[in-house]
């Protein structure tokens, strides 16, 4: 069975965030300002997006 796949994409910036958010950005992949990644859909993924709501999009 294929796992399923979540594709997230940086719209804001780490810049004045805390640090564990700025970590968090770097554990879903997340360097460059608009880079898109795509991740397993897992619980712990899921909890990161949450985190970094605000810094995110999940792109359909």
């Amino acid at each position: 069975m294929a796992k399923k796949k979540i594709t997230v994409r940086r719209v804001g910036s780490p810049i004045r965030r805390e640090g564990d958010q700025r970590a968090t950005l770097l554990g879903l992949g997340l360097k460059r300002a608009n880079q898109v990644v795509e991740l397993e859909d897992t619980p712990s993924i899921q909890g990161m997006i949450r985190k970094v709501g605000h810094l995110v999009e999940v792109v359909k």
